[in-house]
């Protein structure tokens, strides 16, 4: 009995001391930006501190190992269980030294979660049971506690959950241990009531911080984001926010603003009405990204348009475009039109799958603030986009902000050349983004600057036209940056260190 109760313990301590780990490492990302270097400064970090933890250990006595486990097991539970929801507490108070803040969370819980093995193994040998038999029963289901927690996070928890609830339900199930074994062991434990209350009382706080840990997030967003939120999900892929004030409806994804109602027609007459004029008699169009369905509306309303097949990787974004009131009226329904064919498919995987040709290829897709994104942004990926071209056809890329970003806007001009495409850049002032810029590219060298365009516009016009081909002296376009490749992913090291840049200023 005893020894099952501590094999119980090790499954679930190891499935929990991963959890922690994700979970920071995530909402470090979604936080301060998605990259590898959070991943990897905090997954290190935490090793780190686990391994402090263990050595720690050697200075606790082996008659008092079992009721510091316990201990153990409550402390990890409450700091583990509340960090996600104090970061995103902390994250809205722009006085506090956030960066600071997560790296403390990790060596305190990283400390405390190294520790718990080595005494558990130290309890389990102290009930003579065979060394060997020891080991491959600690290590087996340590591996196994890490391997469930490592499917059930990304896949269940966190898309249904969120990140504060989840840490939270672990740190729920790690007092339930020290509840758990403290009650089998009772007989060898001396201070058994006082554990027994400890732990009741850290249990009731998780309960009650799980039942309103959507609210007090929510009004923790509420201050970040400014605006009032209507809507708030957590997809597999990533977190969508609307905030709505009076007229001004805005779409923010990961935390990044993606558009507002008041000044959207601006960055979607740019990024569609160019191409579309460049090539007069497109029918077949496909558009990477835009799940928001702005984009297709601008398309939707050239005549000569037969089909749009629009390819976006979340189908929580989709439906959402497709079914709430307030942003069908925005996009004039246009993800409902007949015309529009929705693939909820990574679009780098549905290129390759796919032998269509299309006249136009509009991608607006997220910013390349991580791997996962510049991959979309690397020469195979161009590459691959133009051998979707027909002979006449022409691409528009969505290419970050030319004044902000420039080493980023002029690595993905680059990027594209490297692909063997002609370009012809250019950039719109829109007032929610700043600059913004925007690259043409074709097989061919045959671009023009639209002096008119078929269909009533609400920004364009061709003396505005005329001044978006044009870069003025404080916003060269930058000649001397490399292209992205897969095996460097040079992209997304620009873009973080010229945001990084832009952000200090």
């Amino acid at each position: 009995m005893f020894n099952r109760t501590l094999i119980i313990s090790v499954f679930v301590v190891a499935s929990c001391g991963l959890a922690y780990e994700l979970i920071i490492a995530a909402l470090a990302s979604y936080l301060l930006g998605d990259s590898i270097l959070q991943f990897s400064t905090i997954i290190g970090g935490y090793l780190f501190a686990m391994g402090i933890g263990a050595h720690l250990t050697r200075y606790i006595k082996d008659e008092d190992a079992l009721h510091r486990f316990i201990e153990i097991e409550l402390l990890v539970g409450l700091i583990g269980g509340v960090c996600a929801l104090l970061l995103f507490i902390l994250f809205g108070l722009s006085s506090s030294p956030f960066r600071v803040i997560v790296y403390s969370f990790v060596l305190v819980i990283g400390i405390i979660v190294g520790m718990e093995i080595p005494l558990v193994m130290r309890v389990m040998n102290q009930y003579k049971t065979d060394f060997k038999e020891l080991v491959s029963k600690v290590l087996t289901f340590d591996y196994l506690g890490a391997l469930a927690v490592s499917l059930l996070f990304p896949l269940v928890l966190a898309p249904k959950l969120g990140m504060a609830r989840s840490a939270l339900l672990f740190g729920i199930l790690n007092v339930l241990v020290a509840i758990l074994t403290s009650r089998v062991f009772r007989a060898e434990l001396p201070n058994y009531k006082s554990l027994k209350w400890r732990g009741h009382g850290v249990l009731l706080i998780l309960l009650t911080a799980f039942f309103f840990a959507n609210d007090w997030t929510e009004k923790a967003e509420q201050h970040y984001f400014g605006d009032p939120i209507v809507y708030q999900y957590n997809s597999p892929y990533q977190r969508l926010v609307l905030t709505k004030y009076k007229d001004d409806v805005r779409l923010f994804i990961n935390g990044n603003l993606q558009f507002s109602s008041l000044d959207e027609a601006r960055y979607h007459e740019a990024l569609v009405l160019p191409v579309m004029e460049n090539v007069p008699e497109a029918k077949n169009i496909l558009i990477l990204g835009g799940g928001d369905g702005l984009a297709t509306r601008d398309v939707l309303k050239y005549p000569k348009v037969e089909r749009i097949t629009l390819v976006d990787l979340d189908p929580k974004m989709t439906e959402l475009f497709r079914t709430s009131a307030e942003l069908t009226r925005l996009n004039d329904n246009a993800l409902n039109h007949p015309n529009v064919t929705i693939i909820n498919q990574d679009a780098a995987k549905w290129l390759e799958q796919s032998t269509e040709l299309f006249d136009v290829i509009i991608i607006d897709l997220p910013d390349p603030s991580n791997f996962s994104l510049g991959k979309l942004y690397s020469v195979p990926m161009y590459r691959l986009v133009a051998q979707h071209l027909s002979p006449k056809g022409m691409m528009v890329v969505q290419s970050t902000s030319p004044y902000f970003a420039p080493n980023a806007y002029g690595s993905i001009n680059a990027t594209l050349k490297a692909a063997n495409l002609y370009t012809l850049p250019y950039h719109a002032y829109v007032p929610s983004f700043g600059e913004w810029g925007y690259i043409l590219a074709s097989r061919e060298d045959a671009f023009h600057v639209p002096t008119s365009f078929q269909i009533p516009t609400r920004y364009l016009d061709e003396i505005t036209t005329a001044q978006m081909f044009n870069f003025p002296k404080d916003m060269p376009l930058r000649t001397n940056v490399e292209p992205n490749h897969l095996n460097t992913q040079i992209l997304v090291k620009y873009f973080e260190e010229d945001w990084r840049k832009a952000i200090s200023q």
